[in-house]
């Protein structure tokens, strides 16, 4: 029966690369059908209908709110100008020096990622710092990686994926943000070295060229014609990062002081109510799509954890996952873009209901999980030409996909090898 489930699996994973259902979509049906495969009865204890759907579908509640809070402060870092100025500031600060101009674009868009991942992160630091990086010659692959690149940095400070590694994989907050810390590192080097490496190996090309800019050409947004932020409110995206990773703040409080934070700041008292309304309202907006994954993830975890399953599942997991710390890394780094193009190693899609059997079946510990889950997100997050970020970015610059992948992904696939090392040696 275990191999019946990896086959159900490895169709879920077709339909969703072939996109004949939505992600979402497919990890319920996926969900459902090995719960019946398990031998769940339909009602009643560990069933499909009490313990798969209903108890799966709010296991990540609290990571569905934090969703919405961090989309909430992105929305108001951009209809206050908190990130445009950031960037408007950086480019003015680096002139006409185009690597000083795409490390500053690179350090504001990890500050955007650490309130806000996906599309919005990229849009926030990408709609000025795409079109200031080509205008002072840096290539447009580049430019678009650079983008990525820069979120990647931020994403393990991004306290919503604090908040999901730890209720999907029931490890207390410290664990989670104690690895994120040891991973930080590696993305700001690999970063940087990509700016430097992509900038002079591909030269100064001087063309501001934006096809999407040149046929529907953008006019002033209201922030725009009304000016710059004020300085001390471009320290909103910090607020939640600094309370959560300096004072030990929990996750949701932090990201509700930055929010007030950057009300505060930018808006005046009589302005404040259509304001929050507003933004919040935009918030949920930018949440729907990953509350929708998340509800999805829930199901296919308790799916995967009922006894049923994991009996089925047990020999088949033990006999192919290696616990030799060296051949750990290696197995696992040669695997990395199987993350890729919604693939099985994908956190936001199969990969977390992998992860929950590895749990759940005991062959790793939680933290070891973790160190993988981690370390593949890294390389999602910058790579798959199927993330939203990496489309919006590589579409806004001109270029495809692919090209961003084939440029982005030596530089994500070292980091996830640097997470992977981290993860052995720690909790083998």
């Amino acid at each position: 029966m275990g191999l019946v489930i990896l086959l159900v699996m490895a169709a879920g994973v077709a339909a969703m690369l072939t996109r004949r259902l939505p992600t979402a979509f497919a990890l319920v049906i996926l969900a459902v059908v090995i719960a019946f495969l398990a031998g769940a009865p339909l009602t009643g204890k560990n069933s499909v209908i009490d313990t798969v759907l209903q108890e799966g579908a709010p296991t990540l509640a609290a990571t569905m709110i934090a969703i919405v809070l961090g989309s909430w402060l992105g929305k108001l870092l951009e209809e206050t100008g908190v990130a445009a100025t950031l960037v408007r500031k950086i480019v003015e600060f680096g002139g006409d020096r185009p690597v000083v101009v795409a490390l500053g674009v690179l350090a504001v868009s990890a500050l955007v990622g650490t309130v806000t991942g996906s599309a919005p992160a990229a849009m926030l630091a990408g709609l000025i710092g795409i079109p200031a990086m080509i205008a002072v010659g840096i290539p447009k692959v580049t430019a678009a990686g650079t983008i990525l690149m820069g979120i990647a940095v931020g994403i393990p400070f991004e306290l919503p994926l604090w908040q999901f590694f730890s209720t999907a994989l029931e490890l207390p907050v410290p664990t989670v943000r104690g690895f994120m810390v040891k991973l930080f590192p590696f993305a700001l080097v690999a970063a940087v070295l990509y700016v430097f490496a992509e900038s002079r190996r591909r030269g100064v090309e001087h063309t501001w060229s934006l096809t999407s800019l040149q046929e529907k050409p953008r006019s002033p947004s209201r922030r725009e014609k009304l000016g710059d932020a004020p300085w001390h409110a471009l320290l909103a995206p910090a607020v939640p990062l600094i309370l959560a990773l300096g004072f030990e703040l929990a996750i949701i409080p932090s990201l509700l002081a930055g929010i007030l934070y950057a009300l505060a700041t930018t808006t005046r008292p009589r302005d404040m109510n259509k304001r929050l309304l507003r933004t919040l309202y935009g918030g949920f907006e930018v949440a729907a799509p990953p509350i929708a994954l998340f509800i999805a993830i829930g199901i296919l975890l308790a799916a995967v954890k009922l006894p049923g399953a994991v009996d089925a599942l047990e020999p088949l997991m033990k006999a192919v996952s290696p616990h030799n710390a060296v051949l750990f890394v290696i197995v696992f780094t040669l695997l990395a873009p199987l993350c890729l193009y919604r693939g099985p190693l994908n956190v936001f899609g199969l990969g977390a209901g992998i992860a929950g059997v590895l749990i759940a079946t005991g062959i790793y510990p939680a933290a070891v999980v973790l160190g993988m889950a981690t370390s593949y997100n890294q390389v999602f997050g910058v790579a798959d030409p199927t993330s939203t970020q990496t489309v919006w970015a590589a579409q806004y610059a001109g270029v495809s996909p692919q090209q961003v992948m084939v440029r982005t992904l030596p530089y994500v696939w070292a980091v996830a090898l640097g997470g992977l090392c981290v993860t052995a040696a720690t909790y083998l």
